[in-house]
């Protein structure tokens, strides 16, 4: 199965959390600028409005399709790190499938953060002292679509893991504790997941459900890298994260697309709101 090159919309949930904007990736690009993900999240951000308000100013808004907003990442470190996510859902995408037998899919999906995320984000890498990552992600993708053992993409995934870890220990300082930082990212990958649930269900192609298992699977590792400071921070929010984790483990249950998919929207849409109403 061949993933489609994505554009850019907007990062969801950690925009509202944050009151600023980034731009996020999306599914296909489709005529008059809304696209694939833009579409579903705003659809997903219309469900949380009607449980908590506005829900920031960012969420369906502003974004500048094309590239993430330098100067808000530049200064907030939920949007840093959200754009952090975004690369890790892909690398954990590009593994899974790859180990799954779908080559090429892993090879693209390796490639794609370098230009929705890293060229975008390098002046504020540059001016936090980060490492250029990019390298990491092409040698990866080179690596996928020559044909390497399972394991050797596994060591590479591990090796930008550990990149996107350093990275994120030079996030920008502000007020906002660490669990209200790791709550933002973790919510962010929520609502992309729940959106890329309902583009996914709307067709049979493998690109929106690929995109959403990997969101998913970077919520549930950030979750638990710092459950216990979400939990510290508001224990409200540690619940409702944990009740829609266990509604997305049961819409993505692996890597390759099931046959039906069957989970509640209203229900994944409806969770994701809660959460987004806790953190508010």
């Amino acid at each position: 199965m061949k993933v489609e090159l994505k554009t850019w919309t907007q990062l969801g949930v950690a925009t509202a959390l944050a009151g600023l904007t980034v731009a996020g990736c999306s599914g296909e690009a489709g005529e008059g600028g809304e696209t694939g993900e833009g579409a579903a999240m705003q659809q997903a951000g219309e469900a949380g409005e009607g449980e908590s308000g506005e829900g920031g100013e960012g969420t369906g808004g502003e974004g500048g399709e094309g590239g993430v907003d330098v100067a808000a990442a530049a200064n907030d470190p939920v949007i840093y790190s959200s754009a952090l996510a975004v690369a890790e859902a892909h690398v954990i995408a590009a593994r899974d499938a790859y180990e799954a037998g779908e080559r090429e899919t892993g090879a693209e999906m390796f490639a794609h953060p370098v230009s929705e995320v890293l060229l975008e984000l390098q002046p504020v890498f540059d001016a936090r002292g980060v490492k250029d990552m990019s390298p990491l992600f092409a040698g990866a993708s080179q690596a996928a679509l020559s044909g390497v053992e399972a394991s050797e993409i596994n060591s590479q995934a591990e090796i930008i893991f550990a990149a996107l870890r350093a990275a994120e220990e030079k996030a920008p300082q502000s007020d906002k504790s660490a669990g209200k930082v790791a709550a933002g990212v973790v919510a962010d990958q929520i609502e992309r997941a729940v959106a890329m649930y309902a583009q996914a269900s709307e067709s049979t192609q493998y690109g929106p459900y690929l995109d959403g298992y990997g969101y998913y699977k970077t919520a549930a590792v950030t979750f638990e890298r710092s459950v216990d400071a979400i939990r510290d921070e508001n224990a409200r929010l540690a619940t409702s994260i944990e009740k829609v984790l266990a509604l997305l483990a049961k819409a993505y249950p692996t890597v390759t697309r099931p046959e039906k998919l069957d989970v509640n929207q209203g229900e994944l849409s409806g969770a994701s709101a809660s959460v987004l109403l806790a953190a508010s």
